[in-house]
């Protein structure tokens, strides 16, 4: 049974896989580091520093986990506040190794490596609050030189915001005609027997990102724009999985499964409204504004959109909730309307209220896939981006509502 390996009679490597049981610890962790005194790398002006952290495996072995931004041109940057769960970054063990490297970034991809050092979650979490300075070291400097010291320092800046909050996402798809007919290989909606639609890949992209962040990986998911069975009515938030009382599908793949299910039963027609969905989301925000919990509306979309009057309007309303909304752009269109809503240049506003903050997040997908169309270029990129604005969001609830962020403490 050689057949399949590639080359006839000869073995072309092996493949190893290793599995290690996922803790159940749901906590979320947002923190800063700054440093001070880094090697200077570049001939002409400063290092333009970037950590890289790693979990370590059972086996030794250490997965990267997470990549700050690159702060230009200084040996002590401040970089931006991160979050990310904690079993992504330990496996729930708090006292598990945790190493990060330093990186002076360079334009040609190769990189130098200013330094590194190890710590542990428990330790990170205590160095946010309180003076922790780590060593930066570069073991081949160490060796040959007698009088090295050290590469620079690494410390916590600011609060440590152990937030205990659990993150609930709820996914809505553009199901309107503009999208193209499903069958046509010109539609956004078209999955050939070889690559998932433009849709299929947005949703599986965003989704295993956001994935990490559910706490229950449950995902109530909507279509809109669509005729459906079994009397051809129009629906702004018809179910994908058909289960009116129940909409949640179990993971990214539920999702997935329930998207594809609904393509084949539904008739895609028009026309393109946000506001319904919107609302759906910030009824059930409604329900826990003390900070426990916050909803995340991913919205999925051409972006041609029909009622715009009325999706500022919810959007506004929603901004005072507990929740935050994050549009994927996908296609070639113009998305001047979703650039609108996003905020980011003019604060958003409706019949003269303006929002009370900035929760929508909107993305192009196509800024990210390659060419050929097929591969998702960067992830880590795409992740960063999606991901950008929620942990400032849900601060920006808790400051407005005057909530202290409850600590994970690791004690």
């Amino acid at each position: 049974g050689e057949r399949w390996l590639g080359v006839p009679g000869k073995r072309c490597g092996t493949i190893l896989l290793l599995a290690e049981e996922l803790s159940n610890c749901r906590d979320i962790v947002t923190m800063q580091l700054c440093a001070n005194k880094l090697d200077k790398k570049d001939f002409f002006g400063k290092s333009d520093p970037f950590l890289v952290f790693y979990r370590s495996n059972e086996d030794g072995t250490f997965t990267i986990c997470h990549k700050t931004e690159v702060v230009k041109n200084t040996l002590n940057p401040v970089w931006q506040p991160f979050t990310i769960p904690v079993r992504a970054l330990c496996n729930g063990d708090y006292d598990r190794t945790v190493k990060i490297d330093v990186y002076d970034w360079d334009r040609d991809g190769s990189h130098d490596f200013i330094g590194e050092f190890a710590t542990s979650y428990r330790e990170l979490s205590r160095a946010q609050s309180q003076f922790t300075v780590y060593e930066v070291l570069n073991p081949r400097k160490k060796c040959k030189k007698k009088k090295y010291v050290n590469s620079g320092t690494v410390s916590g800046a600011g609060e440590f915001l152990g937030l205990l909050t659990q993150l609930n996402f709820t996914v809505a798809i553009d199901f309107t005609a503009s999208n193209g007919l499903p069958s046509q290989p010109t539609s956004l909606h078209y999955a050939s027997p070889y690559q998932l639609s433009a849709y299929a890949l947005a949703l599986k992209a965003v989704g295993e990102i956001i994935q990490d962040y559910d706490s229950d990986k449950l995902f109530p998911a909507y279509g809109f724009g669509a005729k459906v069975p079994p009397d051809g009515k129009i629906s702004h938030q018809f179910p994908l999985n058909n289960n009116v009382e129940n909409p949640s599908c179990a993971g990214i793949e539920g999702v997935l499964e329930s998207y594809l299910q609904s393509l084949r039963t539904v008739q895609l027609y028009g026309p393109t409204n946000f506001a319904p969905v919107i609302n759906q989301v910030a009824g059930i925000a409604a329900q826990v504004t003390d900070g426990s919990q916050y909803h995340v509306l991913l919205i999925i979309t051409d972006g041609v959109i029909s009622d715009m009057l009325q999706t500022k309007e919810a959007i506004v309303t929603a901004s005072s909730l507990p929740m935050s909304i994050i549009i994927v752009g996908v296609g070639p269109a113009e998305f001047e309307a979703m650039e609108e809503l996003d905020g980011d240049e003019v604060r958003l506003s409706s019949r003269g209220r303006y929002a009370e903050r900035d929760i929508v997040q909107f993305v192009p997908f196509r800024d990210y896939v390659d060419d050929s169309g097929n591969q998702v270029l960067s992830m880590a990129r795409l992740a960063k981006d999606v991901l950008a604005e929620i942990p400032e969001q849900l601060l920006s609830y808790m400051k407005t509502r005057d909530i202290k962020p409850r600590r994970a403490d690791p004690e």
